[in-house]
């Protein structure tokens, strides 16, 4: 569900106690395990975890890159993560390590859906939020054609 929240915390006030509890405890998580000199923000009406457009102004919509991105819908949680999108290794490491973990995997192309914390693989999602440095993440997207 879009939200019109300008910041993390209106964001959060704005959402059902069950979800604000989930979406803050994933965004803690979150926050504990992307690489240094991704910014956290309100985009898109979600959460976003992104690049700067400072650092990188090379992208096809002027907007900064997002490396994940945290929201809620009107029965699910999401968690973005671009990682995913980039490599064909990362996907399978998130289908394997959450069957390995005895979860469920309910996800997109680059989004998990859950609705408790439970629900994922931590872990698993800890292992591809520090799987690229800012630098090597502006490089993977370049290779996947996401910037010019």
């Amino acid at each position: 569900m879009h939200s019109d929240a300008t910041t993390v915390d209106e964001y959060l006030a704005s959402q059902l106690p069950v979800q604000k509890e989930v979406l803050s405890s994933v965004r803690e998580f979150i926050l504990a395990h992307i690489p240094s000199g991704i910014e956290e923000n309100i985009r898109w009406g979600m959460i976003t975890y992104e690049v700067p457009i400072k650092r990188n102004p090379s992208t096809y919509n002027r907007q900064p890159l997002m490396y994940a991105a945290l929201s809620a819908q009107k029965h699910h949680c999401s968690l973005y993560l671009t990682a995913a999108y980039l490599s064909e290794e990362n996907t399978k490491l998130i289908v394997e390590g959450f069957a390995k973990a005895g979860k469920k995997l309910n996800m997109g192309k680059s989004c998990i859906r859950f609705k408790t914390v439970e629900d994922l693989a931590l872990d698993v999602i800890a292992s591809i939020l520090i799987s690229y440095t800012v630098d090597s993440f502006l490089e993977a997207s370049k290779k996947a054609h996401i910037l010019r």
